[in-house]
This record gives C-alpha cells, structure tokens and sequence, in this order.
C-alpha cells in the first residue's frame, strides 16, 4: 500500500502527518487553525488521500509556522508513500469553479520543485486566518513534495471562495497525477527511467 506516516518536531511546531495514497477522502485533520483545518479536509476529500494532521504550532506568535510545516511534511509524506513513482499519471491539472471564484490548477510529480503562483485574494484575512499564507503552504508541499506546481486565478473576488477552489484543483489534479496508468503501469513515466 502506498502510505506514509511523518514526524516533523521543531522549536516552532511538532507535526504528525500520515496519507493513504489509495484512499477514499477520509480526512482528520487537528491543526488549531479552523480554515486551514477546512482546507486540508478538502484537500482530502477531492484527491481522495487520506490524510490525517495533528499539528501544535506557536500559534500564539501567528499562523505562519504551523502552516508551513504542515507543507513540508505533507510534501514529504507523498514523496514518501508514492515511491519510486512507477506507473503513476505524473500529470494532473483541474479548473474548479467556486461560485465567483475559478482556480486552474496544473502540476508534475516531477521531482523538480517549483511553484508558480498567480493568485490575488482581495482580502487580507479570512476569519482570522492570514490568506498570504495560502501561497506559504503551497510553496512548502511543492518543495518538500518534488512537484511542479502551477496555481493560476482566472477570476473572483471572494477570498474565501478563492482559496477553497485553490485547495480542491490542486487536489483534483493530485488524483489525477497519482492514479495508476493502466496502459503503463510497470513504467516511470519518464524518458530517463527515473524520476
């Protein structure tokens, strides 16, 4: 079974996160912070991972640590779990509308790392929750998780519609990337052989 657990303990955060590559959505997901807790739900249910989080973080300095390093062991429990990638899609991509809000989503678990973000979220909070750091946890699974990871706003103007949709396409084509191709599922899906 593709599946992994990870601990992450630092100064700032001490962070267990386990996945299930060929779940069902379950999710359960205790960070402390209500709207990221909703986002990592949704993360869950439309990639189809199970994923379960427990996170304490100095969340009375901010967000900004526990966010973060949620990425980062999120990013490498999918290295993790997925292996050496054989017969993967490797590709995924999603546009999700959300009411107002329409999120195109494009990413490789290619190995190479990088994020390119192309998102404006009108507003500076959502609740209490800092919407810069949206990016900040994409910027940190796509490092940790070896994938190439395109996030691009076609339109909206709700903060909270605009992150959820960027949460569910990323976790669209997370399925998608990670389902196993029936036509090559003995292969990497790479001309070198390795990824």
């Amino acid at each position: 079974m593709r599946t992994a657990l990870i601990t992450r303990k630092t100064a700032e955060t001490d962070i267990t996160v386990q996945v299930n590559l060929d779940g069902t959505g379950i999710y359960d997901n205790e960070t402390g912070i209500g709207f990221f807790d909703h986002m990592l739900d949704q993360l869950s249910r439309h990639s189809l991972v199970d994923i379960t989080v427990r996170a304490k973080g100095d969340l009375h300095i901010d967000d900004h640590h526990t966010v973060e390093d949620v990425g980062i062991a999120l990013g490498q429990a999918l290295v993790a779990a997925v292996g050496d990638k054989k017969g993967i899609r490797r590709y995924g991509e999603c546009h999700l509308p959300m009411d107002d809000a329409q999120v195109r989503c494009a990413l490789d678990l290619s190995a190479r790392p990088y994020l390119v973000w192309n998102v404006e979220m009108p507003t500076a909070k959502i609740g209490t929750f800092d919407t810069e750091l949206t990016r900040e946890f994409f910027q940190a699974l796509a490092t940790h998780g070896g994938i190439t990871l395109h996030i691009d706003q076609i339109h909206g103007f709700n903060s909270h519609h605009i992150a959820e949709a960027a949460f569910k396409a990323v976790a669209r084509a997370l399925r998608i990337a990670l389902e196993t191709d029936p036509r090559k599922s003995d292969a990497i899906p790479s001309t070198k052989g390795k990824l």
